[in-house]
């Protein structure tokens, strides 16, 4: 027996016997950095139950993780495959490369500094450095924003409108920029413009937050953002050779139609998650979501079969995808009609935006960022300020056609578009002056696919 004990105690599993020999081991094992043990003639008292460590929800994480995905998709696949559809076919691995590589340069960033730079505490203007690299974030950490789903998902979820939004860019300067510098554009953009910008929303320090701007699912923070800087990219990088004397026609609809559907599908995660839970005004979300994006898709319709004698399939895609836009941040804080009317109002201005705004200044907006994304995110952002019911949006919601919230949305939006225009306009010039940002005209002409890529995406 001594020899025995000796043997335990060599291999350092005296704890486990201890253990094993206690009748209270399996509780004990639970708590062994807070139990004291008891004498072996004392009468052992009912463990007491510890505390959890934070009300997590398995249907609102559940929710959440659901939402991540549709928005992940409608980068990789559904922008990837809108934008894609619309280029001329030399330029369509080109399209398609971007919007695959900034889904992976975006989430090394992210995970980098831009989580932190977004969401922890810093000041009004810009995170602080609490999250680098995640720093911190274990299994169960929870956010201020939602303390019912673990930091993890919130991260990942924030994640993918991090990455839709330097993609959405992308299609300004469709066919005409290097490679190498869209990886460099976009990771510049997304730390010095993107993040303060979600700072400045969606962070409980951030100063348009406490101003009381209303923005539930990105109307600033990724539609005016991105379509913003697709007109300043455009502009600095200039019109694609060719422009306006060569037919530029897109090559395959049927991919355009196939990524705009999945995009509709993947905007359920974009508005209804952004509740950040799975009740009532997920669900509200989702439906005012549906009814602006199929009314929006109607009134383009109907306005371009009145100005052109047809309706096209491109126009009803680009139709659904301005509705969704202008719905975006009044999503969580408006009913039905509301939505309905938002819908409308986004596609009306929308269409003209792209149809006849865009001819008159004779600017090229490759697959027009400017007039869907930035139009009817501006044209949204106001109507959140119109229609917003307190009793929809709780405590953050406005007094229906309160005209002090109105004014708040046009601050918010001169803001974001005046720095958004100012920092993007210095990054374009930067990585002009360091690199260069676009091909030569003969590489331009014989595609980026193959001068860029040394591929073709369908066989000759």
């Amino acid at each position: 027996m001594r020899n025995l004990l000796a043997i335990i105690k060599r291999t350092g599993l005296t704890l486990i016997v201890i253990l094993m020999l206690n009748p209270l081991s399996a509780h004990a094992a639970g708590h062994a950095a807070t139990a004291t043990p008891a004498p072996a003639t004392a009468t052992v008292a009912p463990p007491v139950p510890m505390p959890a460590a934070a009300p997590i929800s398995r249907g609102d994480t559940a929710w959440m993780l659901t939402s991540t995905v549709l928005v992940l998709m409608m980068t990789i696949p559904g922008l990837a495959l809108f934008y894609g559809g619309m280029v001329r076919d030399k330029n369509v691995l080109s399209t398609l490369a971007h919007s695959f590589a900034t889904t992976c340069l975006v989430t090394i960033l992210w995970y980098i500094a831009g989580y932190s730079l977004s969401f922890t505490g810093g000041n009004g203007f810009i995170g602080g450095l609490g999250r680098l690299f995640l720093h911190g974030m274990g299994r169960d950490t929870v956010t201020a924003r939602s303390m019912a789903i673990p930091e993890s998902v919130y991260m990942s979820f924030q994640l993918t409108f991090a990455i839709i939004t330097p993609a959405l860019i992308s299609g300004s300067f469709a066919e005409r920029i290097k490679f190498s510098a869209v990886l460099w554009f976009s990771a510049l953009w997304l730390l010095f413009v993107y993040a303060p910008i979600v700072h400045w929303i969606w962070s409980t320090h951030g100063w348009l937050a406490k101003m009381g701007v209303l923005d539930f699912a990105g109307g600033t923070v990724v539609e005016v953002n991105s379509g913003v800087a697709g007109l300043v990219t455009a502009l600095v990088i200039g019109r694609r050779v060719g422009y306006r004397r060569e037919a530029m026609a897109p090559h395959n609809l049927v991919l355009t139609i196939l990524g705009a559907s999945l995009l509709w599908v993947g905007w359920f995660g974009f508005n209804a998650g952004s509740a950040v839970s799975s009740g009532g005004l997920a669900g509200m979300a989702m439906a005012t979501t549906q009814i602006a994006t199929a009314a929006a898709a109607m009134t383009w319709m109907f306005a371009e079969w009145s100005a052109r004698g047809k309706p096209s399939v491109l126009g009803m895609a680009s139709g659904a995808v301005a509705g969704a836009v202008a719905i975006t941040p009044a999503s969580g804080f408006v009913d039905p009609t509301g939505a309905l009317v938002i819908g409308i109002a986004g596609g009306i201005a929308c269409f003209w935006a792209v149809t006849y705004v865009k001819n008159l200044l004779g600017y090229d907006d490759s697959l027009d960022v400017f007039g869907v994304h930035g139009i009817g995110g501006m044209v949204g952002l106001l109507l959140t300020g119109v229609f917003a019911i307190k009793a929809i949006g709780g405590t953050a919601g406005a007094l229906q056609g309160n005209p002090g919230q109105i004014g708040k949305q046009a601050i918010a939006i001169g803001a974001v578009a005046a720095y958004d225009a100012i920092m993007t306009f210095v990054i374009l010039k930067v990585l002009d002056l360091a690199m260069g940002l676009r091909p030569t005209e003969e590489q331009e002409r014989e595609g980026l696919d193959i001068t860029q890529h040394g591929e073709r995406a369908y066989s000759e």
